[in-house]
């Protein structure tokens, strides 16, 4: 059952982050510019920042496995959907499909998958699910942008589908029935209403920054860095192993530092985007400012959801449904200021927003533990 959960995380990862890896392919196919094409995450995050919390409040009575099993129909149909499209409209269209799906998976999902297992490694729990979402960047956005240039960008979107099909018979076929409010994770273990204000503001500013900058960073590594589209391809995949390498160093010590690594990561976050604005001309620091950034990326977001489990005031569906509205409220953001910045400025000046963006983050963390100190 964790095995097809963390599927389930890793194609719905792979949808949200797809386009970045596709953005010039399709900005060609459809004849639309890059920004365009880069509003298609901002649309995507928006949705989910303001759908998350709405769905699970509807939702809040349904037994988990029909809730998840429709979440999944609804990935597999999106998808055909989008490989479909022909114009921009149906693809958008498609997306905002997906993203209302997403909207409420990360909520159930989490709660499901802990329940499973003891309260005592539920950090580790966690940080499974993460690595399987890290792996969308590591293999998922890589794979489908290097099968997107041999054939069509439609080709991944349609393998997808595939994946959230497998996803669905399995979880529909051996996932229990249970009332949600009598899961083992359905309450927080320490609730705290102000540490959960802190981490929802902490983490929308880190993923504004953080996508103001990688929405584009297809672009910046050929425009900014001078690496070939060969290399691009590369380095996108070093930039998931960072992301991979960074949930699962992370997941192991989340147990034991769970507000210690949260604020770690988004310093770590901070300094590779700012690292990449002032160095990263230069391919050897635009390589190692990448990794930095990638290996914070993925942390960022699991610890976030780790500190729902523990200081969520009421329900953690609902507290973690209202960490991804935060959370893709703060992609929405960083995507649109990105493609704001994009025809104005050197794309490099998104990466000094995005690190500006980050490093306001960790201040706001940083505030509150000399508060609690």
């Amino acid at each position: 059952m964790l095995g097809a959960l963390m599927l389930s995380a890793f194609t719905f990862n792979t949808a949200e982050n797809l386009p970045v890896g596709l953005l010039d392919a399709i900005s060609r196919s459809l004849r639309v510019s890059p920004s365009t094409v880069g509003l298609l995450v901002t649309g995507y995050g928006g949705t989910v920042a303001l759908a998350s919390l709405p769905l699970a409040h509807g939702t809040r009575a349904v037994p988990r496995r029909h809730v998840l099993t429709g979440l999944l129909a609804a990935l597999v149909l999106s998808s055909l959907l989008a490989a479909s499209a022909r114009s921009y409209g149906p693809l958008l269209a498609a997306r905002l499909l997906t993203a209302l799906a997403q909207a409420l998976f990360w909520a159930v999902m989490g709660p499901v998958a802990v329940g499973l297992f003891a309260p005592e490694v539920r950090g580790r729990v966690i940080g499974a699910l993460s690595v399987a979402g890290s792996l969308a960047l590591v293999l998922g956005v890589p794979t489908g942008t290097w099968l997107g240039g041999r054939t069509d960008w439609r080709v991944p979107m349609a393998a997808l589908a595939v994946l959230g099909l497998f996803s669905l018979v399995t979880i529909a076929t051996l996932l229990p029935t249970s009332p949600p409010e009598a899961e083992p994770a359905a309450y927080g273990t320490a609730p705290d209403t102000r540490r959960f204000a802190t981490v929802l503001t902490a983490g929308a500013l880190s993923a504004a920054g953080a996508f103001t900058g990688y929405t584009y960073i297809v672009r910046f590594l050929g425009a900014v860095s001078g690496f070939s589209p060969g290399a691009v391809d590369v380095l996108l995949v070093a930039f998931g192993t960072a992301c991979l390498a960074g949930v699962g160093i992370t997941g192991a010590l989340l147990d034991r530092f769970p507000r210690a690594a949260l604020t770690t990561a988004v310093a770590v976050q901070a300094v590779g985007m700012l690292g990449l604005c002032a160095s990263g001309a230069h391919p050897v620091p635009a390589v190692v400012f990448l990794a930095l950034t990638g290996g914070a990326l993925g942390p960022v977001f699991m610890a976030a959801q780790h500190e729902m489990l523990i200081c969520a005031p009421g329900r953690t569906d609902i507290a973690l449904a209202a960490n991804s509205g935060a959370y893709n409220a703060g992609i929405a953001a960083g995507a649109a200021l990105g493609a704001l910045i994009l025809p104005l400025a050197d794309v490099r000046g998104a990466f000094l927003a995005g690190g500006l963006l980050t490093t306001g983050a960790c201040a706001v963390l940083l505030a509150e533990s000399i508060r609690v100190g």
